[in-house]
């Protein structure tokens, strides 16, 4: 079930990549994952039923393949930079990493750090594990450093591929081109104070990205926020009226989400208050709500926000930097699957 990966090394390059599968796991749609009275079941036909119940095992399965390569690449490059020093790998790192740290703080500075700890012991009991904490601290932040100056030096193409899943965009608030290579599509809660914090990149990544990227936004209110499913089945009634992206935008800015302030919002933006009102207090959206909330339980998601770039899974605890990566390493892919012929995402 492990997938084979071919290495080719070259002097300035290395390239992982894996022979072409039907998923991330070398499986392919004929592959018989049971058998009943002699009845054979394939992959492809227990997938055609429960096209979401592998998929965050193969993402797991992906992120954990990920980074045994990037290990391996970090040893790969120590080794051949050792041989290039003409030492070993230790003695390379001693001369380029250990060497590099700080002298150790004095005591005045331990106990600054000290009074951070939540500790009842003394300074003098756990003076030896803070100095050990920091000394390790440095010793990880300068091999980082180090590693990255490294890489910085070759070219490294990583070709294990993400798994990727058909994300329905029906009856869906989509904002941006309709023929952008790219789709982000979150899974969120207006309550959710990541969502919210999130937000700013994501305007920032539209703004950067404008023209080549389409936004929509899929409603997963958990039960521990009480306001999030009125707040999403009023976004939902905005729809309605043509305003779901103004309503949306407001929400996330104002963070009132009380109902009356739900419905202050609506006159804000020019809304049939009365229409609004009537859809919001009798719950007509609240199955469009739930229908959005089933399929994210269907895809195994945790928790908010979730986000899927052209079918690919990624969580919201990334910085804007990480965001704008993974945007910009599936526009390379995009645009290298289009200059050999293969059509794009579709919604």
């Amino acid at each position: 079930m492990t997938r084979a990966l071919i290495l080719i090394f070259a002097a300035t390059a290395i390239t992982f990549g894996g022979p072409a599968s039907q998923d991330s796991m070398g499986q392919n749609a004929n592959s018989v994952v049971a058998e009943i009275d002699g009845i054979r079941l394939t992959l492809g036909e227990f997938e055609s039923k429960r096209p979401t119940a592998l998929f965050q095992a193969r993402n797991s399965f992906y992120e954990a393949e990920k980074k045994a390569v990037n290990e391996y690449i970090d040893d790969f490059l120590l080794e051949r930079q050792a041989q290039k020093e003409n030492v070993t790998v230790a003695e390379l790192l001693e001369r380029h990493v250990n060497a590099t740290i700080a002298k150790d703080p004095d005591d005045a500075a331990l106990r600054v750090y000290y009074e951070g700890v939540d500790t009842n012991e003394p300074f003098e009991a756990v003076r030896d594990k803070i100095l050990d904490h920091v000394r390790q601290r440095r010793l990880a932040r300068a091999k980082t450093e180090y590693m990255q100056a490294l890489r910085g030096q070759a070219k490294i193409t990583i070709e294990v591929e993400a798994p990727r899943i058909e994300i329905s965009l029906k009856n869906t608030p989509v904002r941006g081109p309709v023929d952008a290579p790219l789709t982000l599509v979150e899974f969120a809660d207006f309550e959710c104070p990541f969502c919210q914090q999130v937000q700013p990149a994501l305007d920032q990544l539209e703004t950067e990205f404008k023209g080549r990227v389409a936004f929509a936004y899929k409603d997963m209110p958990l039960p521990m926020h009480p306001h999030a499913q009125k707040a999403a089945e009023a976004s939902q009634c905005a729809a309605a009226q043509g305003k779901y992206w103004q309503y949306h935008d407001l929400l996330l800015q104002t963070k009132e989400l009380d109902l009356p302030q739900l419905k202050a919002g609506a006159g804000k933006l020019g809304l049939d208050a009365a229409a609004f009102d009537q859809c919001l207090d009798s719950g007509e959206r609240a199955d469009a709500v739930k229908a959005s909330q089933d399929e994210a339980v269907k895809l195994g998601l945790q928790g908010t926000p979730s986000f899927f770039l052209n079918g690919r899974f990624f969580t919201g605890s990334m910085s804007y930097d990480q965001m704008r990566q993974v945007l910009e390493d599936e526009l390379k892919r995009t645009t290298a699957l289009a200059g050999n012929g293969v059509g794009g995402t579709s919604r």
